[in-house]
């Protein structure tokens, strides 16, 4: 299984992103190993189409589940007929690293989203 977690730094340490196809960049981890390896998200500035570009690009590395704070419509639309889960994070005045949202998925307490969490953006 291969995790993603959206970022805003360079490690798993680093803040978590909420924004799914304008986070920065993805952790790839293994959660039984916690290897990561960091992808930039080429559709971070896109004019548009973020989160398809970003799903495409979670399927293109063989990710199986992606972490997130919400998808538009077309993204999970995308997520979902990759056969990728979108799942949740919580809501909170703490800023998780990425360490805590694997932690948090390894012990089954995400959300799976069922539909979009948004009606999603038009333009950067």
């Amino acid at each position: 299984m291969k995790l993603a977690i959206s970022m805003t730094g360079e490690s798993l340490d680093a803040p978590f992103d909420a924004r799914f196809g304008r986070a920065a960049q993805f952790c790839l981890v293994e959660p039984e190993s916690g290897v990561c390896e960091l992808v930039a998200n080429p559709a971070r500035d896109a004019s548009g189409g973020a989160g398809v570009q970003a799903a495409q690009l979670l399927a293109s590395q063989g990710v199986t589940a992606v972490v997130s704070g919400a998808y538009g419509p077309k993204a999970w639309k995308t997520l979902h007929a990759a056969g990728i889960r979108a799942l949740l994070a919580p809501d909170s005045a703490h800023t998780p690293t990425g360490r805590e949202m694997l932690e948090q998925f390894c012990a089954g307490t995400l959300r799976e989203a069922d539909a979009a969490s948004h009606d999603g953006h038009h333009g950067g």
